[in-house]
């Protein structure tokens, strides 16, 4: 505030001063003649001082209490006026009736819920005095409904690996069941060892004891929430990879001998002329199963660790994966065009159980599926006696494409290249039904007399569709999906064009997904490898190397190892696996019958992470 003191003479000039003081808003006050009275005036201007600083700060108290309650109860109004925005967002999207009393909503509500939301509008209807009560009442519709898939914890990260390909068509078959074995498992043949895979499943097991943990739960790192929603599939994905490390006994790259070899060095040093001389001019030594009692058998279970000290190991490895990544292909391909007889039958479209399922499985069984036969034969048929003059497969293989036979390549069993022509000609003989089947058929089908419900007549609403139909679905929504057939491809043409399409890819793609599938024999090894050359380079100097005896020394040494097997074999290895695992899944497998064409239900709910 500025003080300053006015002096006038006169009445008149004074009210002009007042009169421009209180436009200001000045405080005026007369100025008395005597120092008693100016003294009484600046004392009782203090005591009005004092007591407006004590209103002040009773009024500031006053207002901390009141915003220290509201601050407990502010987050509780935040969500009560987020809900209200989102009931009034929904309302809104409602229409009034003709008498402009209520509000009419058109929505997708699953059969089984129905029950539920009839007695949350009666209760609702009786908790606001309504003199209306609320009713639900089904509506045709040709529009394909949503698909609405149920899950819980455990099976929501492999459900979200098929939504990232595309949403099920409405009552499509659903991957996902399939994928919770399948997807492990082929990552597991690409990344098997048991230490690696120990160490994923523990991992994995910790996030899954603690999954309730809001430190872990309430993230903000992205990658770690991915890992974090993934955990049940990391954890699967680790058990099936300690699976497979047994079966290749590896661990962290060396071999465990879990049971006896079956191949004795013994026998064969006794039965050989091994003398000191040869042992000192022969560095490598050959154990020649021929020889009775050098081998007595299979290995019980996995690979014999014997395998691991041979310089013809990888050699070993690369045929047995070879074949196992083209055996594993085919099944899982098979499996896949066998799935579709499921979409057929539901959706009432059985001419495609002849005219397109049984030529798909004549085409890749006739060609591919032959393959796996003469490699089992092959590994049945020839022993370790008469290993040396056993066939190629793979010349055999080309010979039946070129309809030859090659003298120098024995045949595996007698009437081979009849059975080879006859299984060739079966192969091409199905690709025009193929081509044609469908289009001839419906082409035929349009053209007979129609039936007073094909000419547009509607089937009686369903009363009891599955659990998670849509309950605004008639009997020909479901039938196909949610277009009717007349309405799909009613153009000659077009029907005959996707039907090209269709034949077109399935068969280049028989040829081209099980060379796709060799990407499991290729990253196994990449990962045997690595493993191999990162114990080689840093444990095996550790333990060699190093001319100080002890174990301090050891100590930087397996951190670096232990660092470098997480970040290249855990995690970049990992995510390589992973990536493959998820192509051979959209691509080689899901193709073969999952169009993945539909839209998600999106329920009304209130999202619990907005106010957790």
């Amino acid at each position: 505030w500025v003080i300053f003191l006015i002096s006038h003479w006169g009445e008149q000039i004074g009210q002009k001063i007042r009169k421009i003081s209180d436009c200001f808003h000045c405080q005026v006050y007369p100025y008395p003649e005597s120092e008693a009275s100016r003294t009484d005036t600046i004392t009782k201007l203090h005591s009005q001082i004092q007591e407006l600083s004590v209103t002040l700060e009773e009024t500031e108290k006053y207002l901390a209490e009141v915003l220290d309650k509201v601050a407990l109860a502010l987050p509780t109004w935040r969500v009560q006026v987020q809900k209200m925005k989102a009931i009034y967002l929904v309302l809104n999207q409602c229409s009034f009736d003709v008498t402009k009393k209520c509000l009419i909503a058109e929505v997708w509500c699953p059969v089984q819920d129905l029950t539920q939301v009839q007695d949350a509008l009666r209760q609702g209807s009786y908790q606001s005095g309504s003199s209306v009560e609320c009713f639900v009442q089904r509506v045709p519709t040709s529009e394909s409904p949503p698909t609405l898939i149920r899950t819980n914890k455990f099976t929501a990260g492999f459900q979200s690996i098929v939504d990232a390909y595309g949403v099920a068509s409405y009552q499509e078959v659903n991957p996902a069941p399939y994928a919770i074995i399948t997807f492990p498992f082929i990552f597991a043949i690409m990344f098997g060892d048991v230490g690696h895979g120990l160490l994923m499943f523990l991992f994995a097991l910790w996030m899954v004891l603690y999954e309730d943990s809001p430190r872990l739960r309430q993230g903000t790192n992205e990658i770690w929430l991915t890992f974090f929603e993934g955990r049940y599939l990391i954890l699967l994905m680790g058990a099936f990879s300690i699976y497979t490390g047994f079966i290749y006994n590896e661990c962290f790259s060396k071999a465990t001998v879990i049971f006896p070899s079956a191949w004795s060095v013994a026998t064969m040093a006794n039965h050989s002329s091994w003398s000191s001389a040869y042992l000192a001019t022969h560095p490598v030594l050959t154990l020649d199963p021929n020889v009775t009692g050098v081998f007595r058998g299979p290995y019980p279970f996995g690979i014999d660790p014997i395998w691991s000290l041979a310089t013809n190991h990888l050699n070993f490895l690369n045929s047995f994966k070879m074949k196992m990544s083209v055996v594993l292909g085919i099944v899982h391909m098979s499996f896949g065009v066998v799935l579709g007889i499921f979409n057929h039958v539901h959706f009432k479209q059985r001419h495609r159980l002849v005219l397109e399922f049984l030529p798909e499985m004549i085409f890749l069984l006739a060609l591919f599926g032959y393959l796996v036969v003469l490699i089992f034969y092959k590994w049945i048929k020839f022993s370790a006696a008469d290993s040396r003059v056993a066939p190629s497969i793979l010349i055999h293989f080309i010979d039946m494409f070129l309809f030859t036979s090659n003298a120098e390549n024995l045949p595996l069993y007698p009437g081979q290249v009849p059975v080879q022509t006859v299984l060739v000609v079966l192969a091409l003989a199905s690709v025009p039904v193929l081509l044609l089947g469908t289009p001839l058929y419906e082409w035929c089908r349009h053209r007979a007399p129609r039936t007073p419900l094909a000419t547009g007549e509607q089937e009686p609403l369903l009363e009891g569709q599955e659990a998670g139909n849509s309950v605004n679905a008639t009997m020909e929504d479901v039938e196909s999906g949610g277009h009717s057939p007349d309405a799909k491809h009613s153009d000659f043409a077009e029907i005959f064009m996707h039907q090209a399409i269709h034949t077109i890819e399935y068969c280049l793609g028989c040829v081209s997904n099980t060379a796709s599938y060799l990407r499991l024999w290729a990253l196994s090894l990449a990962h045997a490898q690595l493993s191999e050359v990162l114990w080689t380079m840093v444990m095996r100097n550790g333990f060699v190397r190093l001319s100080y005896v002890g174990g301090v020394v050891l100590v930087p040494v397996f951190a670096a190892f232990a660092v470098l097997t997480v970040a290249i074999l855990l995690v970049m290895e990992g995510l390589s696996a992973f990536l493959h695992a998820l192509r051979l899944h959209w691509v080689e497998f899901q193709n073969k019958f999952y169009v993945g064409a539909g839209y998600k239900l999106c329920p009304f709910a209130f999202a619990p992470d907005t106010w957790d």
